[in-house]
């Protein structure tokens, strides 16, 4: 997934790859931590000693890929609208995201536990990144005055929210609409 390059891949790499895989495959009911080490070309042990299980492979490739989807989202400006086109983007991204779909076609209650009900390390990670650019965009005088780490949460509800119920959605707001409405709603949030 978000590793894969010419560059040589990590051990942990290796195994976070072979998971993902099998979870698109195969989802999750069926990926097994045996599987996960051969396709990785490792031994079962190897993977043991980093994760004790399944499902802690998978929160560790759930950060990996959320993060990595984010950290790849460049905005343009530190004005607001540069801002909301990259939150709008990243949710995109993971809404469209392959081993995401796959978990919450196939496990959706372990997708909602590391992403929809704990804040993880990757909604942390996400959290600081929004709120520095909030601070910017503040700076900027473009996004109004608040609490930089309440606007980011706020934020992140909002696109969460969105990501989570598209398909629900999608025959009522297709994709141009979706994007759009989805800028409106964080511009609108966020306007002095």
């Amino acid at each position: 997934m978000s590793s894969r390059n010419d560059e040589p891949r990590s051990t942990d790499d290796a195994i976070l790859d072979a998971a993902a895989d099998l979870i698109v495959q195969l989802g999750v009911q069926r990926t097994q931590l045996s599987e996960i080490a051969r396709r990785a070309g490792v031994s079962r042990p190897t993977v043991y000693r980093r994760w004790p299980d399944v499902r802690a492979v998978i929160g560790a490739l759930l950060t990996r890929e959320i993060a990595g989807t984010y950290q790849h989202v460049e905005p343009a400006g530190e004005d607001r609208e540069s801002f909301v086109a990259g939150v709008v983007e990243v949710a995109v991204r993971l809404r469209d995201h392959p081993v995401l779909g796959a978990l919450l076609h196939s496990d959706s209650d372990t997708l909602f536990e590391y992403v929809f009900d704990r804040l993880g390390t990757s909604q942390y990670r996400m959290l600081d990144a929004l709120r520095t650019a909030i601070e910017a965009g503040q700076r900027h005088g473009s996004i109004r005055a608040g609490e930089p780490a309440e606007l980011a949460a706020m934020v992140l509800l909002i696109a969460q929210s969105t990501v989570q119920s598209h398909r629900m959605v999608a025959q009522l707001l297709p994709e141009q609409a979706w994007r759009r409405e989805l800028a409106t709603a964080l511009n609108g949030y966020l306007a002095p």
